[in-house]
């Protein structure tokens, strides 16, 4: 679609995701099933095609009906970089996912992922203590999940990931004021003992990256941000090992909740968001029967 993003619309306010490739993105599902349940019958919410050299001039250039952007990748750095003033988890994390046009016009910047990872772990755990985590991953979306863990009082950090991400992510457990113990290790180590002593496992990665280790690993509840296909290989270890396992369906209904809020203005009716979410990638039949999902 083009990204020209100004006039030509009825809506009186806008938002978008913004991203490259987006034609898949779910979040027009998310939003446009808020603003329904809402009534918010002046709201469009669309996908553009983006990347990190492009967001500048696309968020620069959008008239003022845009009252917020999403964002994926590959513009989460630079949507950090390209904001006016962020919020204190944007900064600690080092990315944004959101960025809203405040009253003057300028642009704020926020990571709303750190949510979708919490929501998504209540689901999985409720809020019952975590002694010992394990995140699969060093990259993007490892970084709000190690801010919601830390945020969530974890006793024990194990970062597992192919090379070693100390020095980027240690700035980031210091800045939440955690306590918890970090390790870092890659793939070469005995990892079921590991496993076998985590209370949960959060993986950030493609889920052909672990496959080749899913059967050491699956031995805690996992919580697995990849939600196609699903489930992935190592829920399905850790399932067939008879433990609750949660994909990024969740996390993504999760993180939304918290956009269409500093977008709107008003509380998401998050019970619709996610149904809506649900129903669009069939997890819930028309007649209203649940099917396996994460």
């Amino acid at each position: 679609m083009s990204t020209a993003i100004t006039g030509g619309s009825e809506a009186t306010s806008k938002a978008a995701v913004l991203g490259s490739p987006i034609e898949h993105s779910l979040s027009p599902v998310l939003h446009g099933a808020g603003y329904d349940a809402a009534e918010l019958t002046g709201w469009s919410y669309e996908r553009i095609e983006c990347t990190a050299e492009q967001l500048p001039g696309i968020v620069g250039g959008a008239d003022s009906s845009y009252r917020g952007f999403s964002v994926t990748m590959p513009g989460k750095f630079a949507a950090l970089e390209f904001a006016d003033e962020a919020t204190e988890r944007a900064r600690a994390i080092g990315s944004a996912n959101t960025l809203v046009r405040l009253d003057d016009g300028r642009w704020r910047a926020d990571n709303t992922d750190c949510e979708g990872i919490d929501g998504a772990l209540d689901q999985l755990i409720g809020q019952a203590r975590i002694g010992h985590a394990i995140v699969i991953g060093g990259g993007g979306t490892a970084r709000p999940a190690l801010w919601a863990l830390a945020h969530r009082g974890v006793d024990k950090l194990t970062v597992l990931n192919r090379t070693n991400r100390s020095e980027e992510l240690l700035p980031l457990l210091r800045e939440t004021g955690a306590s918890a113990e970090a390790e870092f290790l890659d793939f070469e180590r005995d990892l079921e003992p590991i496993a076998l002593s985590a209370d949960l496992i959060v993986s950030t990665v493609p889920a052909h990256v672990i496959e080749p280790w899913v059967k050491e690993l699956g031995h805690a509840p996992v919580l697995d941000v990849i939600y196609d296909p699903w489930p992935t290989p190592l829920a399905t270890e850790a399932a067939s090992n008879g433990h609750l396992t949660v994909g990024g369906l969740t996390m993504l209904a999760c993180q939304s909740y918290s956009q269409f809020e500093q977008f709107t203005g008003i509380p998401a009716p998050r019970a619709d968001m996610h149904e809506a979410l649900m129903r669009h990638v069939g997890w819930i039949s028309p007649t209203g029967v649940k099917r396996l999902g994460g």
